[in-house]
């Protein structure tokens, strides 16, 4: 049986097919770096060409898994801080502003209308039209406290 059954060419074609199926897939980065590991191997494969196959592979394997921990330590530490952290919670877009009441907070739940919706609110009863500020969120309920009573929480 041949020992030298993958050349570099076969590493090359593996690179570009993983690299390829990454960017269908999504990314994930895991493909890539497979990707990129079966590039590597190809290349030590044209240098060493008499790499017995089964070495090939543990190369591969051993590269593969060094720039998969690698990969999951820079993606952890690298995280990308963005301009807009809020741009998909809608709700905490809220946070800070102040809105009248809509309906009167009654038993702790009122509504105010914000833009063209309306949401719900809790905090301390207040009449309708009543300024209230938007201090918290819980899931799509926002947590508000009146303009006009002073905080004392320190």
């Amino acid at each position: 049986m041949n020992e030298y059954i993958y050349t570099g060419w076969f590493w090359f074609g593996a690179a570009v097919f993983l690299i390829i199926l990454e960017v269908m897939l999504g990314a994930s980065f895991f493909l890539l770096s497979l990707g990129m590991s079966a590039a590597l191997v190809g290349g030590i494969v044209f240098v060493l060409p008499k790499l017995a196959g089964v070495y090939q592979v543990l190369l591969f394997a051993l590269i593969a898994l060094c720039s998969l921990v690698w990969l999951r330590y820079y993606l952890k530490t690298n995280t990308h801080q963005t301009k807009h952290p809020h741009l998909n919670r809608r709700a905490e877009q809220y946070m800070g502003r102040v809105f009248a009441l809509s309906e009167a907070i009654e038993n702790g739940r009122g509504k105010i209308r914000v833009d063209d919706s309306t949401w719900l609110v809790e905090g301390m009863d207040a009449p309708s039209n009543t300024l209230v500020k938007v201090v918290g969120v819980d899931g799509v309920i926002l947590k508000v406290k009146r303009m006009d009573v002073p905080d004392l929480s320190f």
